[in-house]
């Protein structure tokens, strides 16, 4: 069987994410964004009419990605016993490991198109409806769920005053509460 050939949209995304890592999202340019996907700027504008929408488009391609992890952490922790919401944290934690650029992007992609958080917000409304649905403890969850945001806002936002020791015994203990 074949494998199937990305679309133009697929490399596009790929392209930016790529580009936003080298450079930062602040500085990622639409031409680069088309050279590194190998289409035209007007076939990038195609599918995303201005620099906002591609950030969307990456925010929602990112989301998409997470829902697939924490989907195949959820199969892996029927098997194992561990609860859906200490897939999450532990999914969570090591995603807040990674380095992420400087959270100026995002401003200047609201600022340009306000929806933009939108499927953020969206997602995690979801999410937390189904972990609810899935943790008989709603006090566990809200503890579990906040401090996993907050860690997600200081990665993001560069303003993590955490040490590593710090992190691992936070996380460690919403994994005990995630139980």
């Amino acid at each position: 069987m074949k494998a199937q050939r990305p679309n133009s949209r697929e490399k596009i995304l790929a392209a930016a994410a790529d580009v936003a890592r080298e450079t930062g999202p602040g500085s990622l340019s639409l031409d680069a964004v088309a050279s590194r996907a190998g289409v035209s700027k007007g076939g990038l504008l195609y599918n995303f009419p201005t620099k906002a929408k591609l950030m969307q488009g990456l925010v929602e391609d990112y989301l998409h990605e997470f829902e697939q992890a924490l989907e195949s952490a959820a199969r892996t922790s029927d098997v194992s016993g561990e609860s859906p919401l200490a897939a999450y944290i532990r999914l969570s934690a090591n995603d807040c490991e990674d380095t992420q650029p400087s959270a100026s992007w995002i401003f200047s992609a609201i600022a340009e198109d306000p929806d933009f958080l939108a499927p953020i917000k969206s997602f995690k409304q979801q999410l937390f409806q189904r972990l609810k649905g899935e943790t008989p403890s709603l006090k566990a969850l809200l503890i579990c769920f906040l401090a996993i945001e907050g860690l997600r806002s200081m990665n993001l936002f560069d303003s993590d005053i955490l040490s590593q020791n710090e992190r691992e015994l936070l996380v460690s203990s919403l994994l005990e509460i995630a139980k």
